[in-house]
Formats: C-alpha cells, structure tokens, sequence
C-alpha cells in the first residue's frame, strides 16, 4: 500500500474524511491536522495574524519561531517518507508547494478536484487528476 501525504487545507472540509478512507483501504497517511510527533500548525499560536501581517513579520515569523521550524520540518519529513501526494481541491499555496516539491522529487502526484474547482494549467505535473474518490483509491491499487 502507499505512503501518503495528503496536500489539502485546514479549510477543506474533505480533508478528514480523506485521511480515514485512505485508512481504511490500508494506506498510510500524514494528516498534517494531527502529526504524529505534534500537533497542527496554525499561524495566531506563534502571534501573527496571517491576514494582516507585514511581509517583515511574515518573514521573521518563518524564519526564527522555534514552532514554525517544528512544524515544518514535521510537514517535510513526511513529505521525504511518502511515496505520493495527493493534493485535495480547495487548498492553498503550502499544498500546491507540497505537490510541486514531490513532483520534482520524482514521488508519484495525484489531484483530486471536483466541479467548481479552478482549472489549473501546472497541474499537469500530476501524474493524474482525478475527478472522484473511487479514481483515487483505484490509481492507489486500493479498489
């Protein structure tokens, strides 16, 4: 079975369900809402309001918290352990960053989308677009 990293957002209401389907058929899965070694990240507990912040404190945020650090290197190391990402439509910069990192790495890179989704030409990097959880668990083997 696979190793998982699921490329979504916080605001994905998909994401968890995903993470327990994937589950379920026998994969492993990275949910970056609950690490293993920590838990979520979000941008208010190291007090920067991400909506209105300077690009200096956005900066200096990344850069230097001891948190950010901790949950990047938690998100990164389990992108280096999988052996595919799929990244879940909506999701914002951070996945399609995470999606383009594994594509380069040569890792195997799955999109899931559905109707309303913007159309997005660089997903041709993927290595397939899937338009249904059941196209998912079927390029996995899982189905």
């Amino acid at each position: 079975m696979a190793r998982i990293y699921l490329a979504s957002s916080w605001r994905n209401p998909q994401q968890p369900l995903l993470v327990e389907v994937l589950r379920s058929h026998g994969h492993q899965v990275y949910d970056f809402r609950n690490p293993p070694y920590a838990t979520g990240f979000s941008w208010p507990e190291i007090g920067l309001d991400a909506a209105n912040c300077t690009a200096e404190e956005y900066r200096t945020a990344v850069l230097t918290h001891p948190r950010a650090a901790q949950a990047f290197n938690s998100d990164f190391g389990a992108m280096r352990w999988a052996d595919t990402c799929l990244l879940v439509l909506p999701c914002g910069r951070s996945a399609h960053l995470e999606l383009g990192w594994m594509a380069g790495a040569g890792k195997r890179t799955l999109i899931l989308t559905q109707d309303g989704q913007e159309p997005e030409l660089m997903a041709l990097l993927a290595d397939r677009i899937c338009i249904s959880v059941d196209e998912v668990l079927t390029e996995l083997g899982g189905k």
